[in-house]
């Protein structure tokens, strides 16, 4: 990273992270109620229990860097399968354009097809260019949502298209996606990728992890299971 690039993105963050501190105190204030639904999509649809390892996400779906952390966890998921749960919070970042709409278009779908909301992901990750700030500053807000509409269509099936179109007319899908910007602040988010293991920030947040690396903080988490149950002592009827 150049030392102008640095200093800009050293600064955006600073900013943004009064601003979400700002946020997140009027959100105190203001949302007397928690939503109805724990924010995020779960990529994992097995068991959860005390001993499952929790991992959580923040991704912004036109950040570059997102997009590089996400398949080598992926990869880390499937490896560990029934022993890892993974759930991933939206954070649009206001400096990425079009953060919000993507997001939006996430939720639209995972209200329509839960099962197409990662599917979508991959493809924001894939066609990021399309969307992502100097690609867009000779287009109309209409177009750009227009051309993200058509995206999730082809993703997840053109027959949604008119229903992902609707979703962008209502509300409820923009309120969700208020939640989750709201939710992260309330975190203590303000970069992607950002991720937390049990409860716990994992450090170099705004970067990707390797393979390698998700191995190197999930493997001695579930050692110390295995080494917990092994001192249970053995009860006899």
């Amino acid at each position: 990273m150049g030392t102008e690039k640095g200093t800009t993105y050293l600064l955006s963050s600073f900013f943004f992270s009064i601003f979400l501190t700002i946020v997140c105190q009027r959100t105190v204030k203001a949302q007397s109620l928690p939503p109805a639904k724990y924010d995020g999509f779960l990529y994992t649809n097995h068991r959860v229990d005390s001993d499952t390892i929790m991992i959580e996400a923040f991704f912004d779906p036109v950040c570059p860097d997102s997009r590089d952390a996400w398949p080598p966890l992926k990869q880390a998921i499937h490896h560990y399968g029934s022993r890892v749960s993974l759930i991933v919070h939206l954070l649009p970042l206001p400096y990425h354009d079009y953060a919000f709409s993507t997001s939006r278009a996430l939720h639209i779908v995972n209200l329509l097809n839960p099962s197409a909301t990662f599917r979508l992901l991959e493809s924001f990750f894939e066609y990021q260019g399309r969307f992502y700030n100097a690609e867009t500053s000779n287009k109309s807000r209409d177009a750009v949502v227009d051309e993200i509409i058509k995206l999730a269509a082809e993703t997840v099936g053109n027959s949604y298209y008119s229903a992902i179109e609707l979703g962008f007319n209502d509300r409820k899908t923009d309120l969700k996606t208020r939640i989750s910007f709201k939710y992260s602040a309330s975190r203590g988010v303000f970069g992607t990728p950002t991720f937390y293991i049990n409860g716990f920030a994992v450090p170099d947040s705004g970067s990707a992890i390797d393979y390698k690396q998700w191995r190197s903080f999930i493997d001695p988490l579930l050692l110390a299971q295995s080494r917990k149950r092994d001192d249970l002592p053995h009860l006899s009827l």
